[in-house]
């Protein structure tokens, strides 16, 4: 809808100006994108125009679709409305299912988070400093939060090693305070040994 709020448009302009903004990270099917606007229309946020001479409707936003799109903007994205994380769920099974070592699962994922790092970094050193317009702009931008991500990925993944490499040493039970052996009295500096200089 936020392609249709700048103007009519027929369903493969759609998949072909996401693609071009998104830098084709995420490729649209066009069977998705006619199902989403059959839904859009049904819910009427857009209308669907009268069929060209090649059989083609352009398709319209309503006001409520604008104010929809309006909303969109201006609502921050809550963590509970993205994807769920396979990876970390596949870490929380591997962590509870016997005979898996979590530490080559953690290893082979590091390997190919490490890999796309290195490509999505290179896409970016050769992209060009100032982008050309907005649909550059609108890449960069995905670009580079692609980028962000995987090295947050690595860090976590670093942290998973360690935090599994601590429990294989061992917990041991806590010490009781009562139980812990009295702490040695300081010893008393010797005289004329007081640390100033003279």
């Amino acid at each position: 809808m936020a392609l249709l709020s700048q103007g009519p448009r027929y369903g493969y302009q759609l998949r072909a100006e996401f693609e071009a903004s998104t830098g084709a990270t995420w490729p649209l099917n066009i069977g998705q994108v006619y199902s989403t606007l059959s839904r859009l229309e049904r819910d009427g946020l857009v209308t669907k125009g009268e069929a060209d001479a090649e059989g083609r409707f352009v398709y319209n936003i309503t006001p409520a679709g604008e104010e929809e799109v309006r909303r969109w903007f201006t609502t921050p994205v809550a963590r509970a409305d993205r994807p769920r994380d396979e990876l970390a769920i596949k870490l929380a099974m591997a962590v509870t299912t016997p005979g898996v070592d979590v530490r080559d699962v953690v290893q082979a994922q590091r390997t190919a988070t490490l890999r796309t790092l290195r490509d999505l970094t290179r896409l970016k050193a050769d992209a060009p400093a100032v982008p050309a317009g907005p649909a550059e702009s609108a890449w960069r931008l995905v670009l580079e939060s692609m980028i962000f991500q995987a090295e947050a990925e690595v860090r976590w993944l670093d942290h998973c090693e360690a935090f599994m490499t601590r429990i294989d040493v061992g917990f041991r039970p806590a010490v009781r305070v009562a139980d812990e052996p009295p702490a040695p009295e300081p010893s008393a500096p010797a005289p004329g040994r007081t640390g100033e200089r003279r």
